[in-house]
């Protein structure tokens, strides 16, 4: 538990909750840019077998372009489905670092409550021996 601790007050907090909307906002932009983007081309229905070596210069080129062209549009899905990702993480770390502080700011109202019941209790004790 103790490390836990030193390792939460090694973090500049105010540094890290002061970025997180930059973090959602940057993430949102992201999605925003990738997912208006259309693919280059449409997909391709891979019916164009590859041709045999004696083919026209141009049908060879045709063979090789077509799986070039489905493997773009695969990794433009990658691409898409990455930074929605990323847009949902950083949406969640925006969430938890709200939650961190209000924690945060709770554990020290509760620890200034403790204080003043300590500091009651000790003085009830202290009036209670006098008489």
């Amino acid at each position: 538990m103790a490390f836990w601790l030193a390792l939460l007050k090694g973090v500049p907090w105010a540094g890290v909750i002061s970025t997180a909307p930059l973090v959602a906002d940057g993430a949102k932009q992201l999605w925003n840019a990738v997912s208006k983007k259309p693919p280059l081309r449409e997909p391709s229905l891979k019916s164009n077998p590859p041709h045999p070596p004696g083919s026209s210069s141009v049908e060879a080129l045709e063979a090789r372009v077509a799986p070039l062209e489905t493997g773009l549009d695969e990794l433009h899905t990658q691409m898409l489905k990455s930074s929605e990702l990323i847009k949902v993480l950083a949406n969640q770390n925006a969430l938890l670092i709200k939650r961190v502080e209000a924690n945060r700011v709770r554990t020290i109202w509760l620890t200034g409550a403790i204080i003043v019941a300590a500091i009651a209790a000790l003085a009830s004790l202290a009036v209670a021996l006098i008489r």
